[in-house]
This record gives C-alpha cells, sequence and structure tokens, in this order.
C-alpha cells in the first residue's frame, strides 16, 4: 500500500504525463514492481496511461473540476485538445457558453500559417458559430433577446431557421458553421457533458474553407465527434445506451 501511494503521489505531483522510466527512477521502486501498482493503480482509475506515459487518473479529475474555474476545465481538456490537434491539423478549440455569446477558453493551433488565429478570450455569436450551435441544440446555453447578428451573408439571422437547424445539429450530434462567423472559415463542433447529462462546453475544428473540404470534412467531424466524447467520459459522463435504457424500465 505504501509503495502504491508514493507511486500515485508521484504521478499527481508531476503535473505532467510522467514515463515508466521517470516513475521507476523517481521512487526507486523495481520495474517489475512498478509495472504491478501501475497496473492496480490504472483499473482502480487513480491513473491513466496516454501514449506510455501516465497521468492521474479520472476519479481525480471528476473530483478536481468540480468546483474548478473555467481554467481549471482547460487544464483538463489540453490533452484532449492536442490529440484532436494532431490528428486533423488544424484549429482547436474549446468554448462555454457566456453572457449570451461563446467564449473560447483553449485552443490548440493549426500548424499552418493561414488561418491561424488566436481565439481565446474572444465571444462569438452563438447562432452563427459551430461551438454555439452546439450548446444551444443541447440546452447549454439560450439565445439573447433580440434580433440575430448578420455576421455575413451567410449568417442564419431568421428564429424559425435556426430552430430547424438546431433540430438537424441534436440529431446529427455535431454542429457546422460555414463561412456564418467569417468568410473563408468553417468549423465543426460536437458537445461535452458532464456527469449529470447536461452539456458543460463544446469542442471545435476550424480551417479556412479551401482547405477544410467537403472529401476533408467527414473524418474531422468523426475526430471531433470521438474527442467531445473522450473529454466527456473523462468528466464523468456516463450515456445512456438504448440497452441500459430497457434495463431501467425493467426494473422500475
Amino acid at each position: 500500500m505504501e509503495r502504491a501511494a508514493r507511486l500515485l503521489t508521484e504521478i499527481v505531483d508531476a503535473g505532467e504525463a510522467a514515463t515508466f522510466s521517470e516513475l521507476t527512477q523517481r521512487t526507486g521502486l523495481a520495474k517489475s514492481t512498478t509495472s504491478r501498482l501501475l497496473l492496480a493503480l490504472e483499473r482502480a482509475r487513480l491513473v491513466r496511461r496516454e501514449e506510455g506515459a501516465y497521468r492521474a487518473g479520472e476519479l481525480f479529475v471528476r473530483y478536481a473540476w468540480r468546483s474548478s474555474s473555467d481554467a481549471g476545465l482547460a487544464r483538463i481538456a489540453q490533452p484532449v485538445l492536442e490529440r484532436l490537434g494532431a490528428t486533423t491539423g488544424e484549429t482547436v478549440n474549446l468554448g462555454v457558453a457566456h453572457a449570451g455569446a461563446v467564449e473560447q477558453i483553449a485552443q490548440v493551433d493549426s500548424p499552418h500559417l493561414l488561418g491561424t488565429t488566436n481565439w481565446v478570450g474572444r465571444r462569438v455569436p452563438l447562432h452563427a458559430s459551430a461551438l454555439g450551435k452546439v450548446l444551444l441544440a443541447f440546452g447549454g446555453a439560450e439565445l439573447p433577446p433580440g434580433h440575430l447578428e448578420r455576421c455575413t451573408d451567410r449568417t442564419i439571422t431568421s428564429r424559425a431557421a435556426l430552430a430547424v437547424e438546431l433540430e438537424e445539429v441534436r440529431h446529427r450530434g455535431f454542429g457546422v458553421t460555414d463561412e456564418e462567423l467569417e468568410m473563408g472559415l468553417i468549423a465543426i463542433a460536437a458537445p461535452v457533458f458532464r456527469t449529470s447529462g447536461s452539456p458543460l462546453a463544446a469542442l471545435s475544428v476550424s480551417a479556412p474553407a479551401s482547405r477544410l473540404t467537403k472529401p476533408e470534412l467527414p473524418a474531422a467531424t468523426a475526430a471531433c465527434v470521438r474527442e467531445a466524447a473522450a473529454l466527456s467520459h473523462l468528466l464523468g459522463h456516463r450515456p445512456v445506451t438504448d440497452r441500459s435504457r430497457r434495463e431501467g424500465e425493467g426494473a422500475a
């Protein structure tokens, strides 16, 4: 127990992911002992393995973010954003609803010069952004009163038309903005859920429309949806499947 506690303390205190070699060196434990203890800690969700390195596990993450600020959420989400950025090669953002708009709280930049903009701290209209459409569609934000701002010639400014669009977002599980926020900019986004199942944030991939074309869009969309689900899972969300729903109804 003492050796497991020492190993766990090293992982938590490290902040960044620690490799197997680093952990054996810091703790002075034999490799076989370190391996056995890491497996046990991983099974208990006290540590998680990412590309051969170890971080604090799901239980620590869920506890840490409950009273956390947006900055805390951004720290927890950073590895997910980096993974999505590496997969797509495009700009990745995490956004939350704030004062009738979307505020982007974390970003991973694209390696391309064209289309690289720092969106962190900027607020954009809910109805004109992929992040905002997702938050609206899943009940994580509400439209402010008044007219819908026209950002480009392609912005949806009719509340009725937007309601139809949001229904499509709910049905397919992701949102798209196609030159509705800025001309030449296309983005896709997927919801990030908290333990209760309510939306906490949205994760997006954005790029110039000349680069994120129709042939590339499905792969980028699938990656975004997958990583948003992974972040939701990390935060404690467990989606209700048809099977679990039937079992619950049977128990009732």
